[in-house]
C-alpha cells in the first residue's frame, strides 16, 4: 500500500511534510488522519528542525474529508462518530502546539478540513489559481471541528458569511480574511516559496520557537499577568547564548552562526 504522506529532508533543519493522496485530492480518511498526528508528535521532539513545510501533491493542497469514507459512516453508531471526530480535532491540535514554525504551501484548492490544516499553520503561502472554501454545508454538514480553528483568524464575521453559505472563494479573498498571508502568481510561485523559507531561516532557531509559544501564551492569559510574563520572557532571552550571538553578529557586521549555516 502506498504511504499517505512522504517525507522529506530538504535540508537538516527544514522538513516537507507531502500529502500524498492526489488521486482523491489529498482528501483525508482515518488512516491519513492518524498518520499525520503521529508524524508532528514525532516531528516535535526533532531538536535540529527549524521549519516545517507541509503540502499537497498534485493539483490540490487538501480537499477535507474522503466523501467515499464520509458516506461509510452512515454506518457509525453516534458514538462512534463523535470518537472519529475527536480524531479530527486532534489533528488539528497537535499541529497547532507544534513547537517549530510550521508553513503551508497551498499548491491548489483547500476545502473544508484542507482549510483547517490552513488555521493551525504560521505562514500560509498559495497562487491566484487556488481556490477555498468551507464547503460543509453544501453537503449538510457544518465545519465544526474545524471551526474554533478558523475564527482565530478569520474571526466572526468572516466565519458567518462562509461557514453558513459554503461557498468557494479566491486566493485574493482568503488573504483579505487573513486566512492566507501571501497569494502570487503561479508562475512566480516556487520562487516566493523558497523567499519565504529562506525568510523564516533567518530566525534565530530557539527565538522562532519562544515566539510562537508566546503568541499562543498570550492568547489565554489573564490580563493581570501579562507583564510578569512577557517582562520575565525576554529577560531570560537576552542573556542566552542564542540572542548574544545574534546581538554581537549585528554589531560586528556579520551573519549570526545560524544563518551560515544555511549557506
Amino acid at each position: 500500500m502506498d504511504e499517505l504522506l512522504e517525507l522529506k529532508n530538504i535540508t537538516e533543519d527544514h522538513l516537507l511534510i507531502e500529502l500524498n493522496r492526489e488521486e482523491v485530492h489529498n482528501a483525508f480518511n482515518e488512516k491519513l488522519i492518524l498518520d499525520l498526528t503521529n508524524a508532528f508528535k514525532e516531528i516535535n521532539k526533532n531538536k535540529k528542525l527549524r521549519l516545517i513545510t507541509l503540502t499537497g501533491k498534485g493539483r490540490s493542497f487538501c480537499a477535507g474529508a474522503d466523501l467515499n469514507w464520509m458516506g461509510s459512516m452512515i454506518n457509525y453508531s453516534k458514538e462512534e462518530n463523535f470518537s472519529d471526530s475527536q480524531k479530527l480535532f486532534d489533528l488539528f491540535q497537535t499541529i497547532d502546539d507544534c513547537a517549530i514554525p510550521v508553513l503551508a504551501k497551498v499548491n491548489g484548492h483547500a476545502l473544508g478540513g484542507g482549510v483547517g490544516l490552513l488555521s493551525v499553520c504560521d505562514f500560509v503561502i498559495t497562487h491566484e489559481k487556488a481556490k477555498f472554501g468551507f464547503t460543509e454545508a453544501r453537503l449538510g454538514l457544518i465545519p465544526a471541528v474545524i471551526s474554533s480553528f478558523c475564527m482565530k483568524k478569520i474571526g466572526v464575521s468572516h466565519a458567518r458569511a462562509w461557514f453558513l453559505s459554503g461557498e468557494t472563494f479566491s486566493a485574493q479573498r482568503a488573504k483579505e480574511m487573513a486566512l492566507v498571508n501571501e497569494v502570487s502568481s503561479l508562475e512566480d510561485f516556487e520562487k516566493r516559496y523558497d523567499e519565504v523559507v529562506t525568510s523564516f531561516l533567518k530566525a534565530a532557531p530557539e527565538a522562532a520557537k519562544q515566539a510562537k509559544k508566546l503568541i499562543k501564551d498570550l492568547q489565554i492569559m489573564p490580563t493581570k499577568d501579562i507583564r510578569e510574563h512577557t517582562c520575565r520572557a525576554i529577560a531570560e532571552l537576552r542573556v542566552s547564548d542564542e540572542a548574544q550571538e545574534g546581538m554581537s553578529a549585528l554589531l560586528q557586521k556579520r551573519k549570526a552562526n545560524w544563518m551560515q549555516r544555511d549557506e
